[in-house]
């Protein structure tokens, strides 16, 4: 399956929410044979969900429907980032779409790394790989994103300290920096960020176009951004302007 097929498939999917085999083979000009492979194919990597005849989108609450979105890009951010996590490191890992792909990655690549994490969602998510040792924080747990957060986390966080921290992000403010949705996520990347050196962001370029309610990090604290080059210029400015590292990938058409 090429990765422009499978891009544009993810699409049509998340459009329609529920489309037909035959539909999706008559607007791809390919199979239904083929069609089916590259169903079970993004079902497997938790992408969609096949029925009969059908496929259909995840529940659009769950963490998997949000990695759905610009997954192969998304991809190629995690592997830029898992290549400066080195063999025998302990880093932090936030919640995301993007810090779960890391984490798979660098399953992948057969690291040794342990990951101290508030994700439930990465936990399970990375669960079949020996070579990635999990650190799960405790606390309140929020079902919808499948993470924990409040004061029993921050006190176990400050046990630890670690070089890396990754995050993903939900929104940009030109002059404030990086924010989010949840407070009290964002408190957990507050009390995670006072104990590690560097703050990396994983975010694919469509979250720098948005608003969003809370602050996740200052451009201060940001040590290096991992993102497409559909990044608006402004925003490339910026970021040069305030000495963080950019590192971009290509945004497939």
């Amino acid at each position: 399956m090429t990765i422009k097929r499978s891009d544009k498939l993810l699409e049509i999917v998340n459009q329609k929410q529920k489309i037909a085999v035959n539909e999706l083979s008559e607007m791809l000009n390919v199979s239904k044979v083929t069609i089916r492979k590259d169903l079970s194919d993004l079902e497997k990597k938790g992408l969609l969900v096949r029925k009969h005849g059908y496929a259909i989108i995840n529940d659009p609450t769950k963490l998997n429907y949000r990695m759905a979105q610009n997954y192969d890009v998304k991809q190629q951010i995690a592997q830029v980032a898992a290549n400066l996590v080195s063999d025998q490191e302990t880093i932090m890992v936030e919640s995301g779409s993007t810090c779960a792909l890391l984490v798979q990655e660098l399953g992948k690549q057969q690291k040794h790394v342990t990951v101290i994490t508030n994700s439930y969602f990465i936990a399970d998510f990375v669960s079949d790989h020996p070579n990635i040792t999990i650190f799960a924080l405790g606390g309140k747990y929020q079902a919808e994103s499948e993470v924990v957060v409040g004061p029993i986390a921050k006190n176990v966080l400050a046990n630890f300290h670690v070089d890396k921290l990754f995050i993903g992000m939900d929104g940009f403010d030109p002059q404030q920096g990086f924010f989010g949705r949840d407070i009290m996520r964002a408190d957990i990347v507050e009390a995670m960020a006072q104990n590690a050196n560097k703050l990396i962001i994983l975010s694919d370029s469509s979250k720098f176009g948005k608003a969003s309610l809370i602050k996740l990090a200052d451009f201060a604290q940001t040590k290096m951004v991992i993102t497409d080059d559909d990044i608006p210029i402004s925003v490339r400015r910026i970021l040069q302007d305030k000495k963080i590292d950019l590192r971009e990938v290509k945004h497939l058409s």
